[in-house]
């Protein structure tokens, strides 16, 4: 794992004697340079030719990502394939976010709201696990302490502006549990805990309350009995890496300190 991490750290910072290698190649040609190294990483299930197409894709959504540095992009994309989430599509199960870190274009890993639920269900204690929107016009209630409780009533229509957010969860020897926010609460936790809400391309701009409802989920989970592997999976939410490694969760994080991304006018 370390001369893999070397291997590629060396690769991808130095150009090679034999030309093979520059910092100058577009990330398809260096995944494509790169495709042992990288096909050493991926999980059995998908293979460097997916690998690329997905990378393609990405590019293609966001073409923004092509200004990112190669290992921060090449590593997001590897978190994605390890935790076997498609980045940047419809589904919504993961995204891969161009940020500005102290004057570098870097790619910042996020799971998405149905790539929180993917990997949830992959607990085979989980036996429901959900997140919901409440209306103005819906009736609800819920109570905490010794026996807690959640109603939620949607009304049938004109249910009125976003009140609130919850998310839950049962197991199948009968926990539970659950975590409400306000709107309120939940666009100040957005503002100060969330590196990509300011920028264009954050799900938080495009897919608002899925992200609401992926973080009600990730809080009503500090309740839950979780397993080694999916919490490795949550530390790899919302960081930027610039190594490879056969265990993608035990690549530290590079820290964000320009955060505020702002576009050139067209």
């Amino acid at each position: 794992m370390t001369e893999l991490k070397e291997e590629l750290a060396k690769k991808a910072s130095n150009t090679r004697k034999d030309g093979k290698l520059t910092k100058s190649m577009s990330i398809a040609d260096l995944i494509k340079a790169m495709e042992p190294e990288i096909k050493r990483a991926l999980p059995a299930v998908i293979t460097p030719e997916r690998f690329t197409r997905m990378a393609l894709s990405a590019l293609n959504t966001t073409p923004k990502l092509q200004e990112c540095t190669q290992m921060s992009f090449l590593a997001a994309l590897m978190n994605a394939a390890q935790l076997g989430l498609e980045p940047n599509t419809p589904l919504g199960q993961a995204y891969l976010i161009p940020y500005n870190n102290k004057g570098v274009m870097e790619c910042q890993f996020q799971i998405g709201y149905k790539g929180m639920i993917e990997l949830c269900y992959r607990n085979p204690e989980m036996q429901m696990i959900s997140a919901q929107t409440v209306y103005e016009n819906d009736e609800f209630e819920y109570e905490l302490g010794l026996n807690p409780k959640l109603v939620h009533r949607p009304a049938l229509k004109d249910r009125g502006n976003v009140r609130l957010f919850y998310g839950l969860f049962k197991l199948v020897n009968g926990g539970f549990g659950f975590e409400v926010m306000s709107k309120e609460d939940m666009d100040t936790y957005a503002k100060e805990y969330s590196k990509a809400f300011d920028s264009s391309y954050s799900p938080w701009k495009n897919n608002y309350t899925g992200m609401a409802q992926k973080t009600v989920i990730k809080k009503a989970l500090k309740y839950a009995p979780l397993k080694a592997e999916f919490r490795k999976a949550l530390s790899s939410d919302e960081t930027i890496k610039t190594e490879f490694c056969e265990d993608m969760s035990e690549v530290q994080s590079e820290n964000i300190f320009d955060t505020e991304y702002q576009e050139e006018a067209a």
